[in-house]
């Protein structure tokens, strides 16, 4: 790992960790989730479509546009608007943990599919581990009403969306060069919302405050966030690129702690160090530079 791969590595997890402070200063500001996830996809297209173009990639792309079309569904919109939907009765650090419980997900479809104990008993006890942390955070942190058990579920299905989608691009798209899967799909996942963003658009012109929290959402959170995940894969590999999975959770939680004057306490700490531990074991239980096929997790 050189300095400008660490360099890469930080500056992806603080952008990757800011989007949920972003979301909640947007929330905050007025705005409506779907024109705050239509903001942020149309603002990301625009920084990757144009570099996706300069690639030639869209021939590969346009061979497998109803696949592409279902990842976008399931690892953009869907995502994006669950997180955003419970950000209104959850902290942003909350969210930014749930999050993380990704690779426990990604452990789980592999141990669902493979029927042979390929994960190991170290993968086993992480994801065990990975579900103790988040029985701890919904026991604890999110038990106080229905809409944030509710909206805790919510993330955590975004979670899961996130772990679903690289597989199924990994297994079906692998001729689609990562720029090109990573600009079709926020394109496609702004062209879903196109419809519904006149109707949810603010009545009354929001501040210059949360315009700045959208742009910087949508155009570094997003586009600027993708470009450089894919500069790290060049230069280090998806192996270690996967690193800032346990990074971003704890920039999310720095945010919403220090500027936001969110509460964290020692429970929610326990939640987060138990689904940190479990899905680094779920991984194999190495540092990522030693593991040999693994996928690298999205952001929220």
């Amino acid at each position: 790992m050189t300095r400008r791969a660490w360099t890469l590595m930080l500056t992806l997890a603080a952008l990757w960790g800011a989007s949920y402070m972003f979301i909640d200063i947007a929330l905050e500001g007025g705005v409506a989730t779907p024109f705050v996830v239509f903001v942020r996809n149309l603002l990301g297209t625009l920084v990757l479509l144009p570099v996706a173009l300069s690639r030639g990639v869209f021939p590969s792309v346009r061979r497998h546009l109803p696949l592409l079309t279902f990842v976008a569904a399931i690892q953009v919109t869907g995502p994006f608007l669950l997180i955003t939907v419970g950000e209104q009765h959850i902290t942003s650090s909350m969210a930014g943990i749930l999050v993380a419980s990704t690779p426990i997900f990604t452990a789980i479809i592999a141990l669902v599919q493979s029927h042979d104990d390929r994960l190991g008993r170290m993968g086993v006890a992480g994801i065990v581990i990975g579900i103790v942390g988040v029985v701890v955070l919904f026991g604890v942190d999110l038990s106080a009403s229905t809409e944030t058990l509710l909206a805790g579920l919510g993330v955590l299905l975004a979670g899961l969306g996130y772990a679903v989608g690289p597989i199924l691009t990994r297994r079906h798209i692998a001729d689609v060069p990562p720029i090109g899967i990573a600009g079709s799909i926020v394109t496609l996942s702004m062209l879903m919302l196109l419809p519904v963003a006149p109707f949810s658009a603010p009545s009354e012109m929001p501040s210059l405050g949360t315009w700045a929290a959208l742009a910087v959402l949508g155009a570094g959170g997003t586009g600027i966030a993708f470009l450089i995940f894919f500069m790290l894969n060049a230069d280090v590999g998806p192996s270690r690129s996967s690193l800032v999975a346990y990074i971003a959770p704890f920039f999310s939680v720095i945010y919403g702690v220090t500027l936001l004057d969110e509460s964290f306490s020692l429970s929610t700490a326990a939640g987060l160090l138990l689904i940190l531990t479990g899905s680094w074991m779920a991984a194999d239980g190495r540092v990522p530079w030693r593991r040999t096929a693994k996928l690298a997790e999205q952001p929220a």
